[in-house]
């Protein structure tokens, strides 16, 4: 479904549609309700201040994947912070005690060398990241499993049984990535099962992000139902830190055709560019959807659509129109609201996309946009 634009919108420009955002809120709503479980906005997946005041009446806070995140949480959201990383340094580890309420560290290593410091800091809760060998990432495979062979991320079983249990307040287990409610309900199952030694000790049990909530067919009455039984069970908190699932299908990019150029087949070459803008298309690798595109063949006229950069491989797919593409056509991308505009570059000085909201009333709200200043201050000048 096309959204309801302005003709004349600059592009390229990222859109957060604010209704579908109020939407998939609304699921995080009913989970936190039904379930007595905390939800938290993982701002590493999406994280646009401008809508913050909406989310922070339905979630618990942020949880962050270094100092700046955690400081953006922090000073734009204003609820809870929790931040995790694989390592951290000591003067990060000191700026997190003015920022964050709740560190996790990924290794018993980091644990020994920063416990003393966080613990004099008071009112700090400590959290350890496990590796809990459980994998149902079902986006990139390996590239995107957290528990794939070798992974960085989380202490693994050996190493548990000597951590100061007595000092952690928080059991992490971050396993999945675009996970349906089977995934959710079978890593939380799989921690209950493996992981009760360690649970009797901490206070709350973080199952990470991942969790798909609002992509459709994912089974939310399955998640509510076994996190109480994990509750009943354990008799500890619950946590989930959705950036992804509370995301999903909510926003928009939208850009312009600036040539069609022919080369054995039409390629229509636009303002918006995959390895600038949408950096997942290269890295997953996956096929964006283009709104009232088909794939090849399905529709009358054919294109590759491709971005300004000078990287031969700057190819966003191949997709088919009803009608032929033209300079100045507009083209837009659905499911751009997660992950696209955290990660835009300026790569080739390519201009960063507007950040825009389409409020619920239809009002068209440009949030920011970015100018030579932006790339140059990128590259020290």
């Amino acid at each position: 479904m096309m959204p309801k634009l302005p003709p004349d919108i600059a592009t390229p420009a990222v859109v957060i549609d604010a209704a579908l955002l109020q939407r998939n809120l609304d699921t995080a709503a009913r989970i936190k309700r039904e379930a007595g479980c905390k939800v938290l906005l993982a701002t590493k997946a999406f994280a646009l201040p401008a809508v913050f005041p909406m989310m922070r009446e339905v979630l618990d806070g942020t949880t962050a994947s270094g100092e700046y995140e955690a400081r953006l949480g922090r000073e734009t959201f204003g609820k809870e912070v929790h931040v995790y990383a694989p390592a951290f340094s000591e003067p990060e580890v000191r700026n997190l005690l003015k920022l964050a309420e709740h560190i996790y560290f990924n290794s018993a290593s980091q644990l020994q060398r920063f416990l003393p410091m966080v613990k004099a800091a008071g009112g700090k809760h400590v959290g350890i990241r496990i590796n809990p060998g459980y994998s149902n990432a079902t986006l990139g495979g390996a590239l995107y499993d957290p528990c794939a062979p070798c992974s960085r991320f989380g202490a693994t079983a050996d190493t548990l049984d000597g951590m100061p249990w007595g000092e952690i307040d928080i059991l992490h287990a971050h396993a999945l990535c675009e996970s349906m409610a089977d995934g959710s309900v079978g890593l939380i199952e799989h921690v209950s099962r493996n992981f009760a030694t360690y649970i009797r000790h901490v206070k709350a049990v973080n199952f990470g992000g991942g969790h798909f909530i609002n992509k459709p067919g994912y089974d939310v009455a399955k998640l509510i139902a076994a996190i109480k039984e994990f509750r009943a069970k354990h008799g500890v908190e619950v946590i989930l830190e959705p950036g992804g699932g509370l995301a999903v299908n909510a926003g928009w990019i939208v850009s312009s055709v600036l040539d069609i150029h022919r080369n054995e087949k039409d390629i229509a070459i636009l303002d918006t560019s995959a390895s600038t803008h949408l950096p997942d298309v290269l890295e997953v690798p996956y096929t964006p959807t283009v709104v009232g595109a088909g794939k090849p063949g399905e529709k009358r006229h054919d294109y590759i659509l491709g971005g300004k950069t000078c990287m031969t491989g700057d190819v966003i797919g191949e997709f088919s129109f009803d009608q032929p593409l033209a300079v100045g056509d507009r083209v837009v991308f659905a499911d751009m609201a997660q992950y696209s505009f955290v990660k835009s570059t300026t790569f080739n000085g390519t201009p960063l996309p507007d950040l825009a909201v389409l409020e619920k009333d239809g009002t068209y709200r440009v949030v920011r946009k970015f100018g030579y200043e932006d790339f140059a201050r990128r590259v020290g000048a």
